[in-house]
């Protein structure tokens, strides 16, 4: 790895790129920081330094760890790269469902320029609605409970509307860095964004746990994330390979076909998107909780104690069984529609394309769902075990702020996948440019 970036590095063409996207990356962090207009960014520390860890932030957990930290601080880019990743898997999903958007991905290079469009606006409503949120709640003083500062200065309708229609134009300028570092630079743009913003956590949480718990406490957290971060590579790398063979067939008057390849599957075929899925879901009793406290705090009812008592407090084992069995069902569920066994068979056979011992058409689709049936599994087990160890040890943390652990769980999935699909980008680029072929 180390070789091949500094081999990058030598190569003019792409250390341009590189330094492209080192520069907006350095963008993005100096936005994650700049408060937004008519927000008190003293009032802010202060309150995130009294309720950080608590449960009133932990609605907001997973999109506040992808930004960054900027969520909290309510900064130009609070809202993120969160609204375009919700709005691509909401696009994504929908491609099954509406006949117009499954024509649109059959066409090609035009299809897949008109549904990213639909992603960008998508994403700007979204972002719209999340600002508009996320600013009801601190200006109601109801994002960080317990604080009794005044987080926003100017809470009339004029202040406000500024503030949510300074974060949306950060969620599009955000959007817009992903798509340009895509286009321009090495990597994709959207995943490094995110990349970016878990970094930038890990040497606080780290300073914060050396100061708290001492340097053997500290020790032992580094080495069980350095033995966490080769299991995510090992599982990461691993995949089933089918073999294909395709028949040799006469084109004119040349012959193609007669190869050997593999059909690459993976043992963690749905990537990440599983534990998003289950992390907003498993929010979402807690954001109705949170909301509905501020009026029935006298006397709440059985169902708020309820969701208070098991799906608020992450070390609670009734909301750790939930969490890991959501990972598992979205994953069978998102293999289920991103991978269509028939629609790989259909163009194997088309191409004249077969398994060795299994006939062509239904009883290939037959075997490829069998096949993924069983590599699933382990590969649900190992997304919820990963996702769930932050929730085993919130006691680790100066302030149990486990979920926000950038040690564990989500942030080491999406860390670990972005590095290794970057350092692949670039190694194949300097094969493209060094490739010597049969001139060696």
């Amino acid at each position: 790895m180390l070789s091949a970036l500094v081999s990058a590095l030598r190569t003019p063409d792409l250390r341009r790129k590189i330094l492209f996207t080192l520069g907006l990356i350095a963008l993005y962090r100096f936005g994650a920081t700049l408060p937004s207009p008519g927000v008190d960014y003293g009032n802010v520390r202060q309150c995130i330094d009294q309720v950080s860890g608590g449960s009133s932030a932990g609605i907001y957990s997973l999109i506040n760890l992808f930004s960054g930290g900027a969520l909290l601080q309510l900064s130009v880019f609070a809202i993120g790269i969160m609204p375009f990743i919700t709005a691509s898997i909401i696009v994504q999903l929908l491609t099954v469902v509406i006949p117009r958007f499954e024509e649109l991905r059959k066409e090609g290079q035009a299809g897949q320029a008109k549904m990213t469009q639909y992603t960008r606006y998508l994403s700007i409503a979204l972002a719209v609605l999340q600002a508009t949120g996320l600013v009801a709640l601190a200006s109601r003083g109801q994002l960080l409970q317990g604080c009794n500062l005044d987080i926003i200065a100017d809470t009339s309708i004029f202040g406000l509307v500024i503030i949510v229609l300074v974060m949306t134009a950060g969620a599009a300028l955000v959007m817009w860095f992903g798509e340009i570092i895509t286009e321009r630079g090495v990597g994709n743009g959207m995943s490094l964004l995110i990349f970016a913003g878990i970094a930038s956590r890990i040497p606080s949480e780290g300073k914060s746990i050396l100061d708290s718990r001492g340097g053997l406490v500290f020790g032992l957290v580094c080495v069980a994330a350095l033995l966490i971060i080769a299991g995510v590579v090992f599982v990461e790398q691993g995949q089933r390979r089918i073999p294909v063979q395709y028949a040799k067939r006469m084109v004119g008057r040349k012959m193609y076909g007669g190869s050997s390849t593999y059909l690459p599957l993976k043992v963690n075929q749905a990537g990440v998107i599983p534990v998003i899925f289950a992390s907003s879901l498993l929010y979402l009793p807690n954001l109705i909780a949170q909301l509905t406290n501020a009026t029935t705090a006298a006397d709440p009812s059985w169902w708020q104690r309820a969701i208070n008592t098991y799906l608020v407090n992450p070390a609670n084992p009734v909301y750790i069984l939930i969490y890991f069995g959501l990972i598992v069902f979205f994953t069978y569920f998102y293999v289920a529609i991103t991978f269509n066994p028939e629609e790989r068979a259909d163009e194997m056979k088309k191409f004249g394309g077969f398994i060795p011992g299994i006939r062509p058409g239904q009883p290939t689709a037959d075997y490829l769902n069998f096949v993924l049936s069983r590599i699933t599994l382990p590969g649900a087990i190992y997304l919820g075990t990963i996702a769930v160890l932050p929730n085993l040890f919130l006691d680790i943390g100066s302030s149990g702020g486990g979920q926000n652990l950038p040690f564990g769980g989500t942030a080491v999935l999406i860390m670990v996948s972005v590095g290794l699909d970057t350092v692949k980008q670039i190694e194949s680029q300097l094969m493209q440019r060094n490739y010597e072929g049969f001139l060696k």
